[in-house]
């Protein structure tokens, strides 16, 4: 595709002349600034144990660090992209023309899936999404956090436990932990904007944020308040469509959709007495994203000619809601120990309406008395996902003397009650004519049956709409010792209830080692679970489609609905886990250290969405199955794999101080393999080679990355920041549109500097993807490529944008 010069290309250099014009003739004594920034940097972490505070550097398990400097010299201002960016165990996988996925992109940690990472705000659990990734992307069939619902202005720090944590902090931590620490300061507004643009001159990017926070009471409460409002225009990098249209054009849209994001978030405590507070915190987000489905050609039994005679692209938009509320109340105890009671809620709702498009079967439906009806609504709601979650925890920690031992003991008791819930379209989004009756044949421009619902995707039904949800209590019990000063031994157990499928008990034992100051031997083993989620098992959806000619269901199935009884397909039980991990900490001077973390990861009973499950076409047994129930093709969650993830985790930093400047190098390597150790079925129709296919095995195995490195360089002189960094992605396969295809690695290097005006006041420039790598071409893609797939589709850790540029200004007061 030629890049051609746009307009705002020329009219951001000029912004970007014009500010360092006004760099240069800036202030240049505010040197203080950077050294001050440096000082206030957050250096320890709570994460990965109850007892004390540690630094980074002394934990039992690995635990990474982004710091607020961290997320003010990287470019990107979603969460999802920056963590991508700064920690290369997380990836946030682009995708397009993935429905819902297009909007809430999946969230991974260490290359397993994103509903296996557990992620906490202040500590406390955060609620999933209600979207379940059901297209062929990375997590498919899985429901993860929404980790975009959180504002980027209202973080000081994130803490990343890599390590098996379930036995600590229950279901889904079996890759590990995010902790999100929301701001606190008080006395302070601080206020950001940012313009960004893309080479090609498109995504558009507006962003502003404010945050103030004010003292409460007379001994340290404090409120929080951040705001933050963006925007982003459209991309597209679609090829030419040289199969469906002559002359050839561009038919497809691939790449980013136009978004409105706005957030409200609050963190507040308020002192009772000297001992005791309450607290809360939590916000809301409101976030509309509009992408498209697949063109519908011309002479395609989809479109109508005489409303679309060019064809026509569905447009599915999405209207995201996300809330939380955290409330609690801490006391200081006697001899040193705390109690800590909170009850948390949130909520995630996703709806969808499509436009542009059309029910071909209310458009050629004959009249009772003859004709046909010729109409149909251009656009509809299609339905609506829904997720709630309370949780209720009551902890209390504090040391114990056994003789001459001193223990740290933490005990508590967790009640959570889980809903789903699936809001029906509008009758046009689904039904087969007015009446959604299959023994009416109605026929397409071409004389063949017209496809049911709105085009895009079929709304949501009546018979898939559901209102359901479960509850489970949990106990847990952590125990940490140190027997002599430089060794450390920790333990945990966990026992969990669920009121669908049963109990299971979790441990973990943990030990740190330092024979020297400057070394340290870290390890753990333990066992973990992640209970189904109630999205996977509610979740269902229908549409109707020509299978041999015959108009017939396609199902995705709940449990226990007909079709997984006729298979033989057994209800959701939880996956269970075994995580080993061993490390070294070197710290050879004050200015340096080098950590060393290998890991492995062995799941049993995986919790997949299965491949299509199609009848043969000359009869068999899966035809037997499917033909009586009036299903064409159908596919459901199931435990069907076993797998074993191995890794390797380097993160090495320097620092050198000069008289006027401080010059820190910094690099983090990661080397992630995961494999299908076991297929395996429940039923006797379908084998685990046939419900769990070769194309689903290669997305799990090879569609993220194995090799995620970042490097970084970030020197500061007086008022002036130079800031840059390089993310490595390793080569991903797949092979679910076109045979096995391999997308080949890719360095990419993103810059930025800063000026500091004064203490308070800087400004940005910043340039990600200096390079404009772009994934490698689809060379083996089929039809795809002449469809406008050039690039990626299923399979993209970084996109296909390419360089982008922006300006921005922060300042308080």
């Amino acid at each position: 595709m030629t890049r051609a010069p746009h307009f705002k290309r020329s009219q951001l250099a000029g912004i970007i002349a014009g500010a360092i014009a006004l760099l240069a003739a800036g202030q240049s004594g505010a040197q203080s600034a950077a050294e001050e920034q440096a000082a206030k940097e957050q250096t320890v972490v709570v994460l990965g144990s109850r007892s004390v505070a540690k630094t980074a550097l002394d934990t039992s398990s690995p635990v990474g660090l982004i710091s607020l400097k961290d997320m003010q010299t990287a470019g990107p201002l979603e969460l999802g992209k920056l963590l991508q960016t700064l920690d290369p165990s997380f990836n946030f996988s682009s995708t397009f023309i993935s429905d819902g996925t297009d909007s809430i992109r999946p969230a991974t940690l260490r290359s397993l899936g994103p509903d296996q990472v557990l992620v906490l705000v202040n500590g406390k659990r955060r609620h999933q999404q209600a979207l379940v990734n059901v297209q062929q992307s990375v997590g498919r069939g899985s429901a993860g956090t929404d980790i975009n619902a959180i504002p980027l202005a209202a973080i000081h720090h994130i803490e990343v436990l890599r390590d098996g944590a379930a036995a600590q902090y229950g279901s889904d931590a079996i890759a590990g932990v995010i902790n999100i620490v929301l701001k606190s300061q008080v006395e302070e507004t601080s206020v950001s904007g940012t313009y960004g643009t893309t080479s090609e001159g498109d995504g558009d990017l507006y962003s502003a944020s404010a945050n103030t926070g004010v003292a409460l009471g007379q001994d340290g409460g404090y409120l929080n308040l951040t705001v933050e409002a963006r925007k982003r225009g459209e991309t597209n990098r679609a090829g030419v469509d040289s199969l469906r249209v002559n002359p050839p054009r561009v038919t497809q849209h691939i790449g980013d959709s136009n978004t409105r994001d706005l957030y409200f978030w609050w963190n507040a405590a308020l002192p009772i007495d000297k001992d005791s507070e309450f607290y809360a915190f939590g916000g809301v987000s409101k976030r509309k994203g509009d992408s498209f489905g697949f063109f519908r050609s011309a002479g395609d039994d989809r479109t109508v000619p005489a409303v679309s005679p060019n064809g026509f692209l569905p447009a599915i938009h999405t209207d995201i809601k996300d809330a939380s509320f955290a409330f609690g109340y801490r006391r200081d105890l006697a001899n040193d120990w705390k109690a800590d009671i909170s009850i948390n809620h949130g909520a995630s709702e996703l709806a969808f309406h499509e436009s542009d498009s059309i029910n071909t079967s209310y458009w050629y439906e004959p009249k009772p008395g003859g004709g046909i009806y010729a109409e149909s609504p251009r656009e509809a709601d299609t339905g609506t996902l829904k997720f709630n979650q309370t949780t209720f925890n009551a902890d209390i920690k504090g040391p114990v003397k056994l003789g001459d031992a001193s223990l740290f003991l933490a005990t508590g008791f967790e009640y959570r009650r889980d809903n789903y819930q699936i809001v029906a379209g509008d009758p046009v989004s689904y039904q087969y004519g007015r009446t959604n009756n299959p023994a009416i044949r109605i026929v397409g421009q071409n004389g063949n049956t017209a496809a049911s619902g709105i085009q895009g995707f079929p709304g949501y039904t009546p018979a898939t709409a559901v209102d359901d949800g479960r509850h489970n209590i949990a106990l847990f019990l952590d125990v940490e010792h140190k027997p002599v000063d430089n060794v450390t031994l920790a333990g945990a157990v966990r026992y969990e209830k669920y009121s669908d499928f049963g109990n299971t008990v979790t441990g973990k034992l943990s030990a740190r080692w330092d024979p020297t100051k400057t070394v340290g031997v870290r390890g753990s083993i333990s066992s973990g679970f992640r209970a189904p989620s109630v999205q996977q098992e509610f979740y269902s959806s229908v549409s109707t489609n020509l299978n041999n000619g015959v108009l017939t269901e396609t199902l995705t199935a709940r449990q226990g609905s007909a079709v997984t009884q006729a298979f033989g397909i057994a209800p959701l039980k939880e996956e269970t886990s075994r995580n080993a991990s061993v490390g070294l900490v070197l710290r050879p001077a004050s200015n340096m250290s080098l950590t060393v973390d290998a890991y492995q990861i062995k799941i049993r009973d995986r919790i997949v969405f299965s491949s299509e499950i199609a009848p043969e076409a000359n009869g068999g047994p899966i035809a037997n199955v499917l033909r009586p129930l009036g299903v064409g093709q159908a596919q459901f969650f199931t435990n069907a794999v076993d797998t074993r993830t191995r890794g390797l985790d380097i993160v090495a930093e320097h620092t050198s101080r000069f008289a006027s400047s401080a010059l820190v190098l910094s690099g983090q390597l990661g080397f992630n393999k995961t494999e299908v150790a076991k297929r395996h079925s429940t039923s006797s129709v379908l084998s685990g080679e046939t419900l769990f296919d070769q194309a689903q095995v290669t997305l799990l195995e090879r569609g993220q990355p194995r090799k995620h490195h970042v490097v970084a360089a970030d020197y500061t002189n007086g008022a002036w920041n130079l800031n840059a960094r390089a993310n490595y992605y390793g080569e991903v396969q797949a092979q679910s549109f076109s045979p096995l295809h391999t997308w080949d690695a890719k360095w990419l290097v993103d810059t930025s500097v800063r000026y500091a005006f004064s203490k308070r006041t800087f400004l940005s420039l910043g340039v990600n993807n200096l390079f404009d790598q772009l994934p490698s071409e689809w060379t083996n893609g089929g039809d795809f490529p002449k469809l406008g797939f050039t690039r990626c589709w299923e399979t993209c850790p970084f996109g296909v944008n390419g360089r982008s540029m922006y300006v921005r200004a922060d300042t308080a007061f």
